[in-house]
């Protein structure tokens, strides 16, 4: 890498100066104040995110990030590394749950090849934005550079930025990377401080003697790295390439004031590392759903999230961040067509006092 990546995205907190506004608004739609609940709390959180009493979904898009990881040399996943290559071709192809779950409810899907270690067999339909052959075995040394790094988060916020040059304003990321749980679950025991115990699940299906292998090697590895540095060099040596896009596409959407659909394990993992640079990206965010995978609602707690969906969904790619998205349609829906108490001309507990 070269070392000239572009600064790190920095959003800001948002602006409340609407809040009153939006909460009357929200208040005085006819039902009893709160009895949407989610609902109210997204169309008010997508409210001040647009910075109107009337906010939008446009365009929604979804972007695959996809890479390997030098850790599958461990043994910590039952799967070859060479299915990582021969799923971004089933995304391509069109076949996988991603893609009927993205077609199902109206998002636009990208594939971005963020260093796959095989050759993917297809010539077009995805980008290449691969920084590499796979990650490095950061059970014997850091899994990136700082620079690799720095410039992996710069490729996901440039892939972001396009996607808001075409109006994009709700967008969600998923993942695919043979062993990048076990990445995750690194990052998630060193940003939480966290027992690594606490962190570790059976991924793509281990068994007890192969979960047990996994948390062996996993310990190995932080106790090898036990002064990773700041969030960045903690990315470095336990992440994955995919999961330095991702960590750039969030702030970089957190900067663009989208709405950010937050998938599940690794996908979240991505978002401690971009919490970790910029807190306010937090504001931007709507938790998708709780994994099934073990550690994600300790990953949630955390980050005091409180999750939309809990569906026991563990198979990564954004598709629980696909299934969230009609409940946001749902809650600018409200705002938009629901009568209000004047219009309708319908008392309110407030007209019913003496």
């Amino acid at each position: 890498m070269t070392g000239n990546a572009m600064p790190i995205p920095t959003p800001r907190a948002l602006d409340r100066a609407i809040e009153s506004d939006l909460r009357r608004i929200i208040d005085m739609k006819t039902k009893p104040p709160g009895s949407l609940g989610r609902l109210e709390s997204l169309a008010l959180q997508m409210g001040l995110i647009q910075r109107t009493t009337k906010p939008r979904i446009e365009r929604p898009a979804m972007i695959v990030f996809a890479g390997d990881h030098g850790i599958a040399a461990e043994g910590v996943s039952p799967y070859p590394q060479e299915v990582t290559a021969q799923m971004v071709a089933n995304f391509l192809a069109g076949g996988a749950a991603v893609n009927a779950l993205a077609r199902s409810v109206g998002m636009t899907l990208e594939i971005v090849d963020a260093g796959v270690a095989t050759r993917i067999p297809a010539d077009h339909g995805y980008e290449r934005l691969s920084l590499g052959a796979g990650t490095r075995n950061f059970a014997r040394e850091s899994a990136m550079s700082r620079d690799t790094t720095l410039e992996g988060i710069a490729r996901g916020a440039a892939r972001v930025r396009h996607h808001a040059s075409l109006g994009t304003n709700v967008i969600g990321f998923g993942e695919m990377g043979i062993a990048n749980t076990s990445a995750a679950a690194c990052l998630m025991s060193r940003l939480c401080a966290l027992p690594i115990d606490d962190c570790v699940g059976r991924g793509t299906g281990l068994d007890d003697r192969g979960l047990a292998h996994k948390r062996d090697v996993l310990a190995r590895a932080l106790a090898a790295h036990a002064d990773s540095g700041d969030a960045i060099d903690t990315l470095a040596t336990f992440g994955g390439f995919e999961i330095a896009m991702m960590t750039g596409a969030y702030l970089a959407a957190a900067e663009a004031r989208m709405t950010i659909l937050v998938d599940g394990f690794i996908a979240t993992s991505a978002l401690l590392v971009a919490s970790k640079l910029a807190p306010d990206v937090l504001d931007y965010c709507v938790f998708a759903h709780a994994s099934g995978e073990a550690g994600h609602r300790r990953m949630l707690a955390h980050l005091h999230a409180a999750p939309l969906l809990q569906l026991d969904l563990r198979l990564g790619e954004g598709t629980g961040a696909a299934l969230a998205l009609p409940i946001l349609r749902a809650a600018v829906a409200f705002v938009d067509e629901m009568a209000s108490f004047d219009s309708a001309g319908v008392s309110n507990k407030h007209d019913a006092q003496p």
